[in-house]
């Protein structure tokens, strides 16, 4: 699906509930300490090659094995990138049929704690966005990847606001910097401005 001004996630709830990860993610005044450390963990670097393998809780199971292949519950996981810049990624079976996570969005989704963290499972294809960057839905927001900006995650209201802005095809650009904290509430940086969610109002402010 050709989108930088996507749909909104109508139906994403549904999808949550049924797989048991129901939480509320991105801006909203209902934030569990569990989504807030996901994106504080966002920063930290992923596993390097060759190291044991992790088991995350949460839809069947998320073991993932750089290097080889396992099945564990509902995700198979590969140390062969089938596309992305990097060489991982990690199959997730879901309503809409298996979904592959790869390269630097599958490193950003991993960070973010996977199938268990707020992003939850993917809801499509990775796809290809403007000046050879990547993009995918899932079930709680987008990961977004470029290589002068890096893969961040956008959400919540931030998302909503920047989407009806033209998303990463728009003025904007693509996200430099995940969702963060500051007085008040939210703000996400993006290479052409900034959005910001204080008290319940998204104000955004172009560079």
């Amino acid at each position: 699906m050709n989108h930088f001004a996507r749909r909104t996630a109508a139906g994403s709830a549904a999808v949550l509930a049924a797989a048991g990860l129901l939480l509320a993610a991105g801006c909203s005044d209902d934030n569990t300490d569990k989504a807030k450390d996901a994106v504080a963990s966002v920063t930290s670097a992923v596993g390097a090659p060759g190291g044991s393998a992790t088991t995350e809780p949460g839809a069947g199971g998320m073991t993932t094995t750089p290097g080889s292949e396992t099945t564990s519950g509902s995700e198979t996981t590969s140390g062969a990138a089938t596309s992305g810049a990097a060489g991982e990624s990690t199959t997730i079976s879901t309503p809409n049929g298996d979904i592959t996570v790869s390269g630097e969005v599958y490193k950003k989704y991993m960070a973010a704690g996977g199938a268990s963290s707020p992003l939850g499972a993917p809801e499509e294809a990775q796809e290809a966005g403007p000046n050879g960057g990547e993009y995918q839905d899932f079930t709680g927001g987008t990961v977004y990847w470029s290589k002068d900006s890096g893969a961040h995650i956008v959400w919540g209201d931030i998302r909503e606001a920047w989407e009806e802005n033209g998303g990463a095809n728009g003025t904007l650009g693509y996200p430099t910097s995940d969702e963060k904290d500051i007085t008040g509430g939210k703000q996400s940086d993006f290479t052409g401005g900034t959005i910001t969610w204080v008290n319940g109002q998204t104000t955004v402010t172009p560079k």
